[in-house]
C-alpha cells in the first residue's frame, strides 16, 4: 500500500461522457499548505473540463490554498471522511496519515469523477467491486471494525475490500449488482432505532414531496436491515461505468468543513452560488428552498455543506440528487438546521425564516408559502407509512416521532 513520503500525487480524471482516464494535474501538500496545478497536455486537450469551476479553472500556473489542509476542495470531495479514514488509519498503522495519504491510499469507489496515483501515467482499470454476495461478509466486517477488531476472523477466500471513499461516519460499502452501483448503508453499534428502514423512508417520503432524491432500497442481510442507495454519479456502460464530476456544497461555498466555523454555512449563500455555477438556475433554486423546508420538516440538523452536491455528467453543472436524509428527534419545540435558512433567525427551522429570504431562490413570497404548505401536508399525512414501507417497526416510529410535527416551526418569534 503507497505512502506519500513527497506530500504529492498525480490527479487522474475520467473524461465526460467516456470511458479515458488521463492525467490532469498534480497536487503537493506540505506544512498545511497545498498547490495544485493542470498539466500542459490536459489543458491542451479539446475534451478536459475544470476540476471546480472557479478555484480551478481551466488555466496554466499554480493554485495555492490552505483551506482543508491544504487540498483544494474538488479533491478532498474525493477523499474519505470518518469511516473511510478508520479504515486507512488501521491498514497503514497510522493515526497521523496526510490528507495525499488519505488519497493515495483510498478504494477506486470515490465520489466523482477523479483518481490519485504515483505515477504520471494513470494505472490499469481497477479490480472489480465487492458484489451483493459480499454483503454478509462487509456486513460482518462493518461490525468487528467498531469494535476495533479486524475485519475478517478468517481469511476470506476471494477480494473483498472493507474500506470505502465515500464520505460520512457512518459504516458503509460500494457493492455492484450486475447493473448500478449501490453504497451500501449498514447498522451501527450506537444506533437507536432501524436506520436502514428510516432513511430509506425519507428518500421515499422526499420524492413523494417532489423531490429529485438519491433512489434507495432496504434489503435484509443476515437478519439485519441495510439501505442501499444508487449510486448516482456513476452510468453503466458496456465497458464499464461513465463517471461524473461531483463537488460539495462545501467546496462550490469556499467553506470551512469545522463545525466551529460556519461563517458560510447557509442555504442563502448556496442559492446565490448556484446562480454562478448551474445550467438551469430557477429550476435548481426551486429544488433547493424545498429541499430546505424538507430538512426542517423532518428535523434533519445533519445537513451540513457536505451533505448537498453538485454533478457534471457533461461540461455543465447541476446540482445532484438529495442524498442523506436523516431525521433527528428533539425534546425541544424548536430546532436549528446545520446551515443557516434565513435572515431573521440565522438557522432556526421555523415558517418565518424559511420565508424570510425566499427572493434568493428566485421564489415569490406566494410560491414560498405554497411549496411550505404543501410539503408540510405531505410529511405529516406520509411519514409514517414510508418508513413502515421500508420495514420500519412501531417502535421505530415512536422513536422518531419527535422529529415531525414539531410545534416550533409555526412559531412567529419576532427579534
Amino acid at each position: 500500500m503507497p505512502t506519500s513520503d513527497s506530500a504529492g500525487c498525480y490527479v487522474y480524471i475520467q473524461l465526460p461522457r467516456s470511458m479515458e482516464v488521463v492525467t490532469c494535474g498534480r497536487i503537493v501538500q506540505q506544512g498545511g499548505v497545498g498547490r495544485f496545478v493542470y498539466g500542459k497536455s490536459y489543458l491542451a486537450n479539446p475534451r478536459a473540463v475544470e476540476l471546480e469551476k472557479f478555484e480551478l479553472p481551466l488555466r496554466p500556473g499554480i493554485v495555492e490554498t490552505t483551506r482543508l489542509g491544504g487540498i483544494c476542495g474538488a479533491l478532498r470531495d474525493s477523499s474519505p471522511d470518518a469511516w473511510g479514514r478508520r479504515i486507512i488509519e488501521r491498514q497503514l498503522g497510522r493515526v497521523d496519515p496526510t490528507e495525499v495519504d488519505y488519497l493515495l491510499n483510498s478504494p477506486e469507489d470515490r465520489a466523482g469523477a477523479l483518481s490519485f496515483g504515483e505515477s504520471p501515467t494513470p494505472p490499469a482499470p481497477i479490480p472489480p467491486y465487492n458484489t451483493l454476495p459480499h454483503l454478509d461478509l462487509l456486513l460482518e466486517a462493518a461490525g468487528r471494525i467498531e469494535q476495533g477488531l479486524p475485519p475478517f476472523a478468517d481469511a476470506v477466500s476471494e477480494p473483498v475490500n472493507p474500506g470505502t471513499s465515500m464520505g460520512g461516519a457512518r459504516p458503509k460499502n460500494v457493492i455492484e449488482d450486475g447493473e448500478d452501483l449501490w453504497v451500501a448503508k449498514f447498522p451501527s453499534r450506537g444506533d437507536r432505532w432501524n436506520n436502514a428502514a428510516v432513511e430509506g423512508g425519507m428518500l421515499r417520503l422526499a420524492r413523494e414531496c417532489g423531490l429529485r432524491s438519491a433512489y434507495g432500497k432496504v434489503v435484509s442481510v443476515a437478519g439485519r436491515s441495510v439501505l442501499l442507495v444508487r449510486r448516482f454519479d456513476r452510468r453503466r456502460a458496456d465497458e464499464g461505468y461513465l463517471r461524473q464530476r461531483m463537488v460539495s456544497a462545501l467546496t462550490v461555498l469556499r467553506a470551512d468543513e469545522h463545525p466551529q466555523d460556519r461563517s458560510k454555512w447557509s442555504y442563502v449563500l448556496l442559492a446565490d452560488e448556484l446562480k454562478r455555477w448551474v445550467a438551469n438556475p430557477d429550476a435548481d433554486l426551486r429544488e433547493l428552498f424545498s429541499r430546505m423546508v424538507f430538512n426542517a420538516l423532518i428535523s434533519n440538523i445533519d445537513d451540513h455543506p457536505r451533505n448537498h452536491a453538485l454533478i457534471a455528467a457533461g461540461t455543465e453543472w447541476n446540482l445532484s440528487p438529495a442524498y442523506d436524509l436523516t431525521p433527528m428527534p428533539q425534546v425541544s419545540t424548536e430546532r436549528d438546521l446545520a446551515m443557516e435558512v434565513g435572515s431573521v433567525q440565522q438557522r432556526r427551522a421555523n415558517r418565518r425564516n424559511l420565508l424570510s429570504e425566499c427572493g434568493r431562490f428566485r421564489l415569490s413570497r406566494e410560491d414560498a408559502t405554497h411549496i411550505i404548505d404543501k410539503m408540510k401536508a405531505t410529511v405529516s399525512a406520509r411519514w409514517r407509512e414510508t418508513v413502515k414501507a421500508c420495514g420500519g417497526t412501531e417502535a421505530d416510529l415512536n422513536a422518531i416521532e419527535r422529529a415531525f410535527d414539531y410545534e416550533g416551526f409555526e412559531y412567529d418569534s419576532r427579534p
